[in-house]
């Protein structure tokens, strides 16, 4: 005798049905030997992992043997077709290196998100905590001159332009592919001014006003925000249609804001605390649109209470990224799901 759904289950099916992920995964089927487990059922399972917000992949599977409505949900007609850790985390490592959570999330906005005008794209990032090592930095180049004016006749090389002037004139694949991706030591203030220091990455996410996420990178924690809102920016500008965005003080840069504007956008970035110093402030209209950038903190807040973003234990920028675009569709999903109910 069939067991009902639940309400946890009935969510599930929800998001499994928004999110389709099985479509963008292809099934390799041997002609002698043992027979692969199927893909598609394993990517939907790992999607029901964040849904579920298990914290490790063990204790996911011992759900799956024990709720048989959610084995069959999964793809699999009873426990004990259920595949092993081992072979899960094989099927994970084949879907972070074929970027299977961009495409999947690339589709959901290209359906989803693309035919609405967006009234605000709030960009901000947050800390993910990782298991493994940090990488060593690497040994600065010495100088090759001394400092100060130049001998007679000397020819001095000019400085190769930083990361921000360099992004001016560089594609958004070019700017992205530039960024440091290894795990390494983040500091970031608190409200109270207090430095916290984390080893791991960086997640970078840009959100729409109904609490929808666009366009998600993940970098080194050590990092600075604004050396990725320029590709950003132009990454979200193809995929949706924009009028503001609204950042903190991080991302305060004349080429960040000329880019924005060159796009076809209002930037409102917060003023650095000099500037308020000296009585700078927004006028009541700009104000009122800045507290639209909430709506990503409550994004990051829902990824780490409710999606996974809070428990990362595998290791490596790709396998990293994949956990976290997992909760970014599941997200989507979810907050879809939310705007059709109300």
């Amino acid at each position: 005798m069939e067991e009902p759904l639940t309400e946890k289950q009935r969510q599930v099916v929800a998001v499994l049905e928004v999110v389709r992920v099985e479509e963008h995964v292809s099934e390799v089927w041997r002609r002698c030997g043992r027979s692969r487990k199927s893909r598609r059922a394993m990517a939907r399972g790992l999607v029901v992992r964040m849904v579920y917000n298990d914290p490790t992949l063990v204790a996911f599977l011992e759900r799956l043997r024990t709720e048989r409505n959610l084995c069959r949900i999964c793809g699999w007609d009873h426990p004990g077709q259920v595949p092993s850790e081992a072979t899960f985390s094989r099927a994970f490592a084949e879907f972070a290196k074929s970027g299977l959570g961009d495409r999947v999330h690339r589709a959901l906005v290209e359906q989803h998100a693309r035919p609405l005008l967006v009234g605000h794209v709030a960009r901000d990032s947050t800390e993910i905590e990782a298991r493994e090592r940090a990488a060593k930095k690497p040994k600065k180049t010495p100088r090759r001159r001394k400092r100060g004016r130049p001998k007679k006749g000397e020819v001095v090389e000019p400085q190769a332009p930083s990361r921000l002037p360099r992004q001016l004139t560089q594609t958004a694949e070019e700017a992205l592919g530039e960024l440091p991706r290894v795990c390494d030591w983040g500091a970031k203030k608190d409200r109270r001014g207090k430095e916290q220091w984390w080893r791991g990455y960086k997640l970078h996410l840009d959100v729409c006003d109904p609490g929808l996420p666009l366009n998600a990178q993940t970098t080194s924690a050590s990092l600075h925000d604004s050396q990725v809102a320029i590709p950003m920016a132009r990454e979200t500008a193809r995929r949706v249609t924009a009028l503001y965005e609204v950042m903190d003080s991080a991302y305060a840069a004349p080429a960040i804001e000329q880019v924005v504007r060159e796009l076809g956008h209002v930037p409102i970035i917060d003023l650095h605390s000099s500037r308020k110093q000296q009585g700078e402030t927004f006028d009541p209209a700009t104000a009122r649109r800045y507290h639209e950038r909430t709506v990503v903190e409550r994004a990051y807040s829902r990824l780490k209470d409710s999606f996974g973003a809070r428990f990362v234990r595998v290791r490596g920028h790709a396998k990293v990224h994949l956990h976290l675009m997992l909760g970014v569709i599941t997200l989507f999903a979810d907050q879809l799901l939310q705007l059709a109910a109300t």
